[in-house]
């Protein structure tokens, strides 16, 4: 890879800034063999909102600094044939530094093929399977995120909020196609975890309020449905559908009945017959379920998660994913990562009931970290004195007063997206290995739709042996570009 670091306007971005403060460079990347050029733009926009006093505009009023980071191919003629794609992590509280350096960016951070970490203070390689050679990207960070903050007489917290927050990317997302003129170019938005509840809510915000349709939605680790991932009193839907990843962890670690440990596919196959059969019907019932039947019951957990009949029998059949990160090899004294179940950590307490940590954010959240902070200062010309905040507590509590009283659901408004515009496709990436967002939670909520039959061919899956963040496991990363290069190359020609 060769780079030239040519900043257009080098000039720190203040604390909270009044004007927008923007940085190009220029670089060249090889993808798939071929040297591509182009120019990152980094920087601040400042969001501004229409004022009104009484019903009369009196103007607009600065509201936030959004950080961004833009990639743009330099040999492209025809900005119309040229795919969009803007990018976003979840949370929510966290940057987009996960997709930009992991996934879809010119660099990603290095990692050992399965994605342990490399020692500190870590370092970024060439990404030779970044999505730039089939599309431009926008990396954003919403509010109090990255280098995002409100402007000086703001309150962070008006954009801790489900509908602010989407509200405030997709106003963002509509200047910079204005800006940039990019109106006319097929657009894309990624996004991770929380990120996805992000992405579904922009699709329908963007189609009403500013007649901004999309072509695609990428979703990595969805979660569309909060009552499938809420494990509340009353609530059974988690027990079933958290199970078969589950026994993806004890089958990675070695804790099923020989028969179980074949193959990891086949195996996955009979959890979630289980889990959507005897399983299911079991949890309804209740205390009604006869003794028979529990011991019955029981005997299967046992088979498919490979924990001690003793614990399931006394966690009532129902195996709560915090618990079970601890319980699974506790006779090893380590506990198994939340994110990522491959990882393992231990704890001070072996004999407690939830992990002190995840090890599989603390492996990733030092490398991405130190990579980024160096990134943008020495190859992108951008500086600031703000800490970048990579994942940040500060938008807690954050406020679903959308949803009061009622889970998060986004999947309504997907669905209502698709049905106005039949042209959006959505492909769903999903890892085996993932406790946050489990596959078998975000494939339930993609079959209760309720889409037209007509359209549900616009939803497409892909599954890793991996976790949350996928891409850290080089195979997979491999895999996935290659399945999100033919979904956004649709169409596109350069």
């Amino acid at each position: 890879m060769t780079t030239t670091n040519q900043p257009t306007n080098p000039s720190p971005a203040p604390a909270t800034p009044l004007t927008d403060q923007i940085v190009q460079t220029r670089h060249s990347v090889t993808i798939n063999g071929v040297e591509i050029g182009y120019t990152a733009t980094t920087g601040i926009i400042i969001m501004k909102e229409e004022a009104e006093k009484d019903g009369v505009s009196t103007g607009e009023q600065a509201r936030a600094g959004i950080f961004f980071v833009a990639y743009t191919r330099d040999d492209v003629t025809d900005l119309s044939r040229r795919p969009i794609t803007f990018a976003f992590n979840g949370g929510p509280g966290s940057s987009s530094v996960w997709l930009h350096l992991g996934l879809l960016g010119p660099h990603r951070v290095l990692m050992q093929e399965e994605g342990w970490p490399l020692p500190p203070p870590g370092r970024l390689t060439p990404n030779q399977y970044s999505l730039l050679d089939v599309s431009d990207l926008v990396f954003i960070d919403p509010v109090s995120t990255g280098y995002s903050r409100p402007v000086a007489g703001e309150s962070a917290k008006q954009f801790h909020d489900f509908r602010k927050d989407i509200e405030s990317v997709g106003d963002f997302i509509r200047l910079y196609v204005s800006r940039y003129g990019r109106w006319l170019s097929p657009k894309y938005l990624a996004g991770e975890s929380y990120g996805t509840t992000r992405a579904a809510g922009l699709a329908g915000y963007l189609q009403e309020r500013h007649g901004l349709y999309l072509n695609g939605l990428i979703l990595i680790s969805a979660v569309l449905h909060f009552q499938t991932l809420s494990f509340d009193h009353g609530n059974d839907l988690p027990y079933m559908l958290f199970l078969p990843a589950y026994t993806a962890t004890a089958f990675y670690h070695r804790r099923l009945e020989p028969e179980l440990q074949r193959d990891l596919i086949t195996t996955l196959r009979a959890a979630e017959a289980f889990a959507l059969g005897d399983y299911a019907l079991a949890l309804l019932q209740g205390d009604q379920l006869d003794p028979s039947a529990t011991e019955r019951i029981i005997t299967q957990l046992v088979r498919y998660t490979g924990l001690s009949r003793e614990y399931i029998e006394r966690s009532r059949l129902r195996i709560r994913d915090d618990r079970f990160v601890k319980e699974l090899l506790r006779d090893q004294q380590r506990t198994v990562g939340r994110l990522d179940s491959r990882f393992t950590g231990s704890d001070r307490d072996a004999v407690g009931e939830t992990v002190e940590f995840d090890p599989s954010l603390t492996a990733i959240l030092g490398p991405y970290t130190a990579a980024l902070n160096d990134y943008v200062r020495q190859q992108l010309g951008f500086s600031s004195d703000l800490p970048y905040e990579i994942l940040t507590e500060r938008v807690w509590p954050w406020s679903f007063n959308d949803h009061q009283n009622r889970y998060v659901d986004v999947a309504e408004t997907l669905r209502r997206a698709i049905h106005r515009n039949p042209a959006l496709r959505v492909h769903v990436a999903s890892g085996y290995y993932d406790l946050a967002t489990p596959y078998f939670a975000t494939r339930y909520t993609l079959s209760h739709l309720a889409l037209d039959p007509a359209l549900r061919s616009q939803i497409s899956e892909s599954f890793y042996p991996a976790g949350h963040m996928m891409y850290i496991h080089e195979p997979s990363l491999a895999a996935l570009k290659a399945v999100l290069s033919d979904f956004v190359s649709i169409g596109a020609v350069l």
